[in-house]
């Protein structure tokens, strides 16, 4: 039958032909769909991209608004990043573009950036928009009201904003730190990882903002009355955390008001027999000596060790039980005089007692050197230096009580102390320690609050004198090339005497130590300890150069080796340390005993080794 051949032939070429124009125009219609649906994306992208920038902009004008004080501009600003980074995130809430979070490869940036869009979006409205409303409210010239003392109801009624503030920057900032960055583009790794960066620094800030809300009113004695033991530290003659504490007097913190009252100082404590206890590894660095002199008790870079044993000490002594230890060096003096303005000495005795050459009024450039070398050149009777020390402090602290002077200059001289480890307290209150020693201001050196790749290196003077105050340092670390696997980590420390070279005979006994204890006058010798990171080893020593012995210990999981150095005057010595098997993949820290110098002059930037990449 051919025509039932041709018709049937007819029939299947036309549903092929039918099949054929169905999938052409289904393929087209999908191509279609699929360009539109990249070209959506892509104006998704483009939003959230040009929102985000505008807010990067407004953040940086919002810090300006802060600076200058201006609480009605930053409320603007505020208002206006939150429009932007809601559209940020409507756009990346897309239905398509949370679809396309879900694909293989790609979809972990659309995911990632999701996440910045979301997060930017919670810093503002739940972070920065309660700050700027405490910024409106809170005045902080009213904090300081005069004869009263503080006035810290504001801060206490500020404290749930910041709480509420510091939870959602938190969040936000887990939320980033969770994302695994080596799935990504370039383009989004790249601004992820500074995001996460400025999150980190931000959620720092608050959270130390919060906790002080939240402690300050009750250390400062808001609901009865504080006292402290009051360790002035003298730089010197160094000690782990500064210099031996000389000076010693007890703080009542009344409503925010200070009062100094009783005053000695270490040496009238005498010898501790038998010795305060002390921890064994602690006692192995730096001797026995911890427990048995006041003047000793900061050996040790772990100042709440040492708060707790000069608490310890002074109960014994005096049987007064007392809430905590405040320690501070005359650098953080000038940088409280720079907010509180200059102190006039009045006391008739110690103005009459006062020699020629020593001023009667300290300023924040004067206190320094006044305190750390004037007094030993027009004092020579120790017992005369320590009254002259008591009245000072006394001034000092009756300026800071009497609320007058610059209060943004003063914070900001509180705050830069304690960021260099000059201002550091310790509570008998285990809730309040716990927080504090999260912070500079605890003075811990081991324990949680630790960086992973945390060193330190600390001084202790040898010299039984008060020449320190003519040495000048320099530490900096150096990032060797890995070895094993392993990170390796110099550790550099140069000092130079640079007392004048007749300082044998132009010096006081009293400042050269006179060679009582086996050092020549004018030279210096000093006890140099560096700290690891917890996990790695101290490997070798050298001085200028040269391989040479040292002691090695540990404490709290932390390597730790110590050296001596003598130097006579104009003489340079440069100690290094090496430190490897380090398993922590982080920027190294360091931390360094505060000194008469500038941290900055002091610290120097990190430096890496170059290394060869086929090695």
């Amino acid at each position: 039958m051919p025509g039932a051949e041709r018709t049937g032939r007819s029939i299947s070429q036309t549903r092929r032909r039918r099949r054929l124009i169905f999938t052409s125009a289904w393929c087209g219609a999908f191509f279609v769909l699929i360009l539109a649906g990249v070209a959506w994306l892509g104006y998704r992208a483009s939003t959230i991209n040009t929102e985000l920038n505008a807010a990067n902009t407004l953040v940086s004008q919002l810090r300006d608004d802060i600076l200058k004080d201006d609480a009605q501009a930053a409320t603007v600003t505020v208002a206006n990043l939150k429009e932007h980074t809601s559209r940020a995130r409507d756009a990346a809430s897309d239905p398509l573009w949370t679809m396309s979070a879900s694909m293989p490869w790609l979809g972990a940036n659309f995911q990632a950036v999701s996440q910045v869009a979301t997060s930017a979006d919670d810093v503002a409205q739940l972070g920065a928009a309660p700050l700027v409303s405490i910024f409106q409210t809170l005045d902080w010239e009213s904090l300081v009201t005069g004869d009263q003392g503080l006035n810290l109801k504001p801060l206490s009624a500020a404290e749930p904003k910041l709480v509420t503030a510091a939870h959602a920057v938190s969040q936000s900032s887990d939320r980033l730190n969770g994302i695994n960055t080596e799935d990504l583009l370039p383009q989004v790794s790249g601004p992820l990882v500074r995001v996460r960066e400025e999150l980190s620094s931000l959620r720092k800030g608050l959270n130390s903002a919060a906790d002080a809300a939240n402690l300050l009113p009750a250390m400062s004695g808001d609901s009865s009355p504080r006292r402290y033991l009051l360790l002035i530290q003298n730089n010197a003659e160094s000690r782990s955390t500064g210099g031996i504490p000389g000076a010693l007097a007890v703080l009542t913190v009344e409503k925010g008001k200070l009062f100094l009252g009783s005053q000695t100082s270490a040496s009238a404590m005498g010898v501790f027999s038998p010795a305060v206890t002390v921890d064994p590894d602690q006692t192995a660095i730096y001797s026995a000596r911890l427990g048995k002199f006041m003047q000793d008790v900061n050996l040790t870079p772990d100042f709440p060790t040492a708060a707790q044993t000069a608490q310890r000490m002074w109960k014994t002594r005096t049987g007064e039980e007392l809430d905590g230890v405040l320690s501070m060096d005359p650098v953080a003096l000038g940088y409280l005089l720079a907010g509180t303005g200059p102190v006039r000495i009045t006391d008739p005795l110690l103005v009459q007692a006062t020699p020629s050459g020593l001023p009667l009024e300290l300023t924040a450039k004067n206190v320094v050197p006044t305190l750390l070398s004037d007094v030993y050149k027009r004092i020579s009777e120790p017992s005369l230096q320590d009254v002259y020390f008591a009245g000072v402090a006394k001034e000092v602290f009756a300026k800071l009580s009497a609320g007058t002077g610059d209060t943004a200059k003063l914070i900001e001289g509180i705050t830069r102390g304690a960021a260099e480890h000059r201002i550091q307290v310790w509570s008998t209150r285990a809730d309040e320690q716990a927080v504090i020693s999260q912070y500079p201001l605890g003075g811990s050196v081991t324990g949680s609050s630790i960086s992973p790749a945390q060193f330190g290196v600390y001084f202790n003077d040898g010299t039984g004198a008060k020449m320190d105050y003519y040495v000048k340092r320099t530490v900096q670390l150096v990032e060797e090339c890995p070895a094993n696997g392993y990170s390796e980590v110099k550790v550099l420390v140069t000092s130079t005497n640079a007392a004048p070279k007749d300082a044998a005979e132009s010096l006081p006994d009293y400042v050269t130590g006179g060679g009582v204890f086996g050092v020549p006058a004018g030279s210096v010798q000093t006890n140099v300890t560096a700290y690891g990171p917890v996990q790695s080893n101290i490997e070798t020593a050298s001085v200028d150069g040269k391989k040479t012995g040292f002691a090695s210990y540990g404490h709290g999981g932390r390597p730790v080796g110590a050296l001596t150095v003598r130097l006579e005057p104009g003489e340079s010595s440069t100690v290094e340390f090496t430190f490897g098997k380090i398993v922590q993949h982080t920027l190294p820290q360091l931390s360094v005993t505060p000194t008469i110098q500038s941290q900055n002059e002091v610290v120097l930037a990190t430096r890496t080794a170059a290394c060869d990449p086929a090695a």
